[in-house]
């Protein structure tokens, strides 16, 4: 069994520090803004189309101020209502924690559809590229979970089992690697098939990320501690699972369409 002891903070002084979760998202930004652009590449040369790449720099800004607002909104919305009507002033307190993935996920489809009209991209392409991705920011996010010690599972007896000294002295889920394999690193690689493939058609990413996140995080959910605030839904369902299925409804009508 390990004991997780960790750091949040890779440095402070003073004014100036950064933490691991900071980092997390500065790592998936960058590898999604050079990755993406990789894919527009492939995509011109494997399909004979003619995508300016160059555009993408300018979508990266959107993504960006989406996943933040989106993310925080969400988490205001979905997970803390009560709390933030009473404490108005800490919804910009995002330095405090509070990240809705869902609430990111919504921001970005809003952003995908202004800038695609204000810049005539393809909206569909741009949905595809981010799905293909965001597994990466996925994924290290969700080591950045592991390291300050939220989002932690059940208790446990099982040989990997992580206790959490701030939490318990209970041996629980390290639920966070769970979903860093899973909606990081597995999801990866089923959305690099997916685009790659001689068959493959716009929006098609897209819809397969929308299905196989809500399978993935609906599994790891019967691994995870609910949010303490929220507890489960009914006695039964977790708010991420709750959103998942809807993500998951919306995702097998967007790929029955695009077939």
């Amino acid at each position: 069994m390990y004991t997780h002891n960790l750091n949040p903070i890779i440095f402070d002084f003073g004014i100036l520090s950064l933490n691991w979760y900071s980092l997390a998202y500065f790592i998936g930004i960058l590898f999604g803004w050079w990755y993406g652009k990789k894919i527009i590449i492939y995509i011109n040369k494997q399909h004979q189309k003619n995508y300016n790449s160059n555009l993408f720099d300018d979508y990266i800004t959107y993504v960006i101020i989406s996943v933040i607002i989106g993310g925080r909104l969400g988490y205001v919305l979905f997970y803390n209502l009560s709390y933030f009507l009473s404490n108005p002033i800490e919804i910009f307190f995002i330095w405090n924690g509070g990240m809705s993935f869902h609430g990111g996920l919504l921001g970005i489809i809003i952003a995908t559809i202004l800038f695609s009209n204000k810049r005539g991209f393809d909206k569909l392409l741009l949905l595809d590229i981010v799905s293909c991705v965001a597994p990466i920011g996925i994924f290290f996010g969700r080591l950045a979970n592991f390291v300050n010690g939220e989002l932690y599972g059940k208790p446990t007896d099982l040989p990997w089992a992580v206790t959490f000294p701030l939490v318990d002295d209970q041996g629980r889920h390290p639920s966070q690697i769970y979903e860093a394999f899973l909606e990081g690193v597995l999801l990866f690689i089923i959305l690099q098939f997916i685009v790659r493939k001689m068959s493959y058609k716009r929006g098609e990413c897209a819809a397969v990320f929308l299905i196989f996140y809500s399978i993935f995080r609906v599994f790891s959910e019967f691994f995870r501690e609910p949010d303490l605030q929220i507890g489960y839904i009914f006695n039964y369902v977790s708010m991420g699972s709750l959103l998942s299925f809807f993500m998951f409804g919306i995702g097998i009508i967007m790929y029955l369409k695009v077939k």
